[in-house]
């Protein structure tokens, strides 16, 4: 257990991270999933409308440091061409 009182406050503000951390990953995988079963199903449409959310989720959890802004940027990368595939074909 910490002893100093910046060593309590830390352990503080680490669990709140932690859990604010856990809840923004919780709802991005929820969005990933759905975008997923979108792209299996070939629906295009539905697909494209998902992934506009999902971009806008992985640059939020980059920005705040829940995930590596290149590991944003390259699941955005994939996934849009996964998307872009579906609508070609």
């Amino acid at each position: 257990m910490p002893v100093t009182k910046s060593a309590k406050k830390r352990l503080k503000t680490d669990g709140l991270r932690h859990a604010r951390n856990l809840r923004v990953k919780g709802a991005l995988k929820a969005l990933l999933k759905g975008l997923r079963r979108a792209i299996d199903l070939k629906k295009g449409e539905e697909a494209r409308a998902i992934l506009v959310k999902v971009s806008r989720a992985l640059d939020r959890a980059a920005s705040k440091g829940v995930i590596h802004k290149n590991t944003a940027r390259r699941r955005k990368s994939r996934l849009a061409k996964k998307v872009n595939k579906l609508s070609t074909a």
